[in-house]
């Protein structure tokens, strides 16, 4: 998952704190990081998406899916629930099943992905429908052609358009503008296709998303976003761990203590964040756009591998979850990935059947 840059001084985690009273302190969580919340000497740059998006901002009443709290709990049960069907009608063979037959679905990448395109596109097509791929070259969203004549353009030629994209304000604007469903492929505010994928993955192995401790340990980038916005629907435990320089965004968190169905958690100690953890989860400590701080974000993530140790530190019923591509040996060990309590694989095929669901939602299938 590609990660984002995060806005808000520490004090904002602070005040969210003070008036919940709901997070823990593991290490001093909440002190102010000597660094200013920079990284490699350079303040962060605030993410463009100052997390209030909701449904309601985008006025028309297409089946948009832009973020996970834009549904409520027993929408998004409903689009698991279904992808757990059709996935038992594809694994068993069965093609008879062809609701976007006739159908087209154009799918827009600023930024690169073999699962996204591969998933969405393979889905679409067992389910009778065309994607047409467009790349950055073939658009060159909000520079080369505003994204509003975009959304305009392709609504007139498809039913459906998926997007995966840099700006999270692209993906707003294509939504309202566009008279066919946009659903979010991600942006580097969110990814919410990957988290229905993680729940239906998390509860196929468990039997239920309700009550998880999933604990995340890394940046606190777009994954985490997803994730709190998760918890602001699902009741559950979510820690996210990671240095004191790399905290999710505190908008995005006060939205899920808000929401007031689970506990949140920031901590800075992962042998204390994961016990009893059902789920621990990583992502790369440095994605597209940021190589060239990955040196750097090494040394600031030492002591934050995902390894046997830690996996043990949880219980043996914990699982391991990594949305990939994964760098083996960095945020976590080869050993991890290819044990017997790695499901990364089930996550990574579940990406087709829990977005097949969402499309089967957008198009009113």
């Amino acid at each position: 998952g590609e990660r984002a840059t995060r806005a808000g001084p520490s004090d904002d985690m602070r005040a969210a704190a003070d008036v919940h009273g709901t997070l823990r302190r593991h290490g001093g969580i909440l002190r102010r990081s000597r660094r200013d919340r920079r990284t490699c000497g350079k303040p962060r740059v605030a993410c463009e998406a100052e997390t209030n998006w909701s449904r309601a901002m985008v006025e028309n009443d297409v089946r948009h899916f832009l973020h996970l709290d834009d549904f409520s709990k027993d929408e998004l049960s409903a689009m698991l629930q279904r992808a757990s069907e059709v996935k038992a009608k594809i694994k068993g063979g069965d093609r008879s099943f062809q609701p976007f037959k006739g159908m087209s679905m154009a799918m827009i990448f600023t930024k690169p992905s073999m699962r996204t395109r591969v998933s969405f596109e393979t889905g679409f097509h067992l389910l009778g429908g065309h994607a047409v791929y467009l790349g950055p070259n073939d658009i060159g969203i909000g520079k080369r052609e505003a994204t509003k004549d975009v959304a305009r353009v392709l609504s007139r030629y498809n039913d459906l358009i998926m997007a995966r994209l840099f700006a999270h304000q692209d993906l707003i604007d294509l939504a309202q503008y566009s008279t066919v469903p946009i659903i979010n492929g991600l942006t580097d505010y969110n990814h919410p296709c990957q988290l229905m994928a993680d729940a239906l993955t998390i509860k196929e192995h468990f039997g239920r998303v309700d009550g998880i401790k999933m604990v995340y340990i890394g940046d606190g980038n777009n994954m985490v976003h997803s994730m709190l916005r998760l918890a602001a629907v699902f009741p559950m435990e979510f820690v996210c761990c990671c240095p004191e320089s790399y905290v999710p965004d505190p908008t995005t968190v006060k939205r899920a203590m808000d929401a007031g169905f689970s506990k949140i958690e920031i901590s800075h100690s992962p042998m204390d964040a994961v016990k009893g953890a059902d789920v621990i989860y990583t992502d790369v400590w440095a994605s597209m756009g940021q190589k060239e701080e990955a040196e750097q974000r090494r040394k600031d993530f030492t002591g934050f591998q995902v390894n046997m140790a830690l996996m043990d530190a949880a219980g043996p019923q914990c699982k391991f979850m990594h949305c990939l591509p994964a760098e083996r040996g960095v945020e976590c060990t080869d050993e991890v990935i290819e044990s017997n309590r790695s499901i990364v694989f089930d996550e990574a095929e579940n990406r087709m059947h829990a977005q097949n669901a969402v499309m089967l939602y957008s198009l009113d299938c």
